[in-house]
């Protein structure tokens, strides 16, 4: 075997033992986001069953604003400024 042959297989061999050790390391390392990662999917599954129940909470909404009005203005104007804070946030955040 020629002596280049031999040296590139060894070569290649280190940097997959390089490579797996890497990898190791940082599936070590992204461990510490997986709270963050567990947030938001409930965050997302939240919003898309909220979107998947729209007819539903409309008419809830229209409920609690016809026997609650006061209520249902307070939480609205808490919700109009959520949103307006989340608008912001967003300009900030590229």
């Amino acid at each position: 075997m020629k002596p280049e042959l031999v040296e590139l297989a060894l070569r290649k061999q280190r940097l997959q033992a390089r490579c797996g050790a890497q990898r190791e390391a940082l599936i070590h390392h992204a461990q510490a986001f997986t709270p963050l990662f567990r947030g938001v999917d409930r965050v997302v599954n939240g919003v898309l069953w909220a979107r998947d129940k729209a007819p539903i909470l409309s008419g809830l909404a229209i409920v609690v604003v016809l026997v609650r009005p006061r209520a249902a203005l307070r939480w609205a104007r808490r919700a109009w400024m959520g949103w307006q804070l989340l608008r912001r946030a967003r300009t900030l955040i590229p």
